[in-house]
């Protein structure tokens, strides 16, 4: 996918006030790279993954568009209304940036998904999961099957996915309590680039939602989205041509 240069919609967006109440810095972003829209014009989505095993990979159904929305309003980047729904296996993987995955429940890919999932992400796409609650057994065992070879390591707080857009100083914001543990963000990196960040112990989607479905206070679902925003912007300016 060829994508036009839209990086300067970023530097005139100005900086953003997010919930640490810090704005972040920009010098970050990558001189040169691909962002905005794609080669045929239209805004850039956001896949959401269906995968087998029976969890509920539709959960958080309000989430993307809301992030989406926000993805628009903090960068000035063009994003469609919705995100597209896709497999593995299926050809418009090639065309999306990121790809998000959530659920409470088991999650199975095949011997052909695993295949089809680890070319896509070797090629450049990210993976962003996050554990709705109940996906953590079943997420670690398809990725230690998908990259035997590769840990899911954590990452520090200074890691530039928590700092690309919106500054998280402490790493990933907690959102929902599920059982009261810290928030985790760990990731896969392949050649030196992190090509899965998986939330885990946070529920990102939560705050994604619309605000009555989980009645959250307005700076959680601020630092929910900020988060979101900082995984596309961070996915989109390091892909590779």
């Amino acid at each position: 996918m060829r994508l036009l240069p839209l990086l300067a919609l970023l530097a005139l967006a100005g900086p953003v006030v997010v919930a640490t109440g810090q704005p972040a810095e920009r010098p970050g972003l990558p001189a040169e790279g691909d962002a905005g829209v794609r080669g045929d014009g239209e805004p850039l989505t956001i896949g959401r993954l269906q995968y087998g095993g029976g969890g509920d990979w539709y959960a958080n159904p309000t989430s993307l568009p809301n992030l989406l929305r926000a993805i628009r309003e903090q960068t000035g980047i063009p994003t469609a209304e919705r995100e597209v729904v896709v497999t593995p296996l299926d050809p418009r993987l090639q065309e999306l940036v990121l790809v998000h995955m959530t659920g409470h429940g088991n999650v199975a890919f095949t011997p052909d998904e695993r295949a089809a999932l680890r070319r896509w992400l070797e090629a450049g796409g990210f993976l962003h999961a996050d554990d709705n609650y109940g996906m953590d057994t079943a997420f670690r065992r398809e990725m230690a099957a998908l990259f035997p070879e590769t840990d899911l390591v954590e990452l520090p707080p200074d890691h530039p996915v928590y700092h690309v857009v919106n500054a998280f100083e402490e790493g990933l914001p907690k959102i929902h309590e599920h059982d009261g543990q810290p928030p985790g963000g760990y990731g896969i990196f392949l050649d030196g680039r992190l090509a899965v960040f998986y939330s885990h112990e946070t529920d990102l989607g939560n705050g994604w939602e619309d605000p009555e479905v989980h009645d959250l206070p307005p700076h959680l679902r601020a630092a929910a989205l900020g988060m979101g925003v900082n995984l596309f912007v961070y996915a989109l300016t390091r892909r590779r041509p």
